[in-house]
């Protein structure tokens, strides 16, 4: 089965609320996920987000903490998964590659339709104090 390896980035604020993004294109469009990408050869996982999310949101965003990793199997992939707690350096946000997105507090989060991977995420979150 095909590996792939990628970063995610969970942005919070100063009021609690996390940034989340829905999927504009292919077999889960219309799905939320958190905003990330895959790594590039010779990058860390740090230098990956902050490239992705530059490319993706065009922001800047400041790497502050793991949160964790995750493994899951879509049927046509294992998808590895490291997952930062992560801040915004500036202020503008763009969709540069999502159809929407949306700040929610923690309460809030089940209210989109999650990803697979990114559920076991929002588990990880529910257990954590931002």
């Amino acid at each position: 089965m095909k590996h792939i390896e990628v970063v995610a980035a969970i942005i919070h604020d100063d009021e609690g609320r996390i940034f989340a993004t829905q999927r504009g294109y292919g077999e889960w469009k219309d799905w939320w996920e958190f905003p990330g990408g895959k790594m590039e050869a010779g990058e860390t996982p740090e230098e990956a987000l902050k490239r992705e999310i530059r490319e993706e949101l065009a922001t800047v965003i400041g790497v502050d903490e793991f949160l964790c990793t995750v493994e899951y199997d879509y049927p046509q992939f294992h998808l590895t998964m490291h997952c930062y707690l992560c801040s915004l350096m500036t202020e503008s946000l763009y969709l540069n590659e999502h159809e929407a997105a949306k700040w929610l507090m923690k309460d809030e989060l089940d209210s989109v339709k999650w990803l697979p991977a990114d559920v076991k995420v929002v588990e990880a979150l529910m257990n954590k104090t931002l």
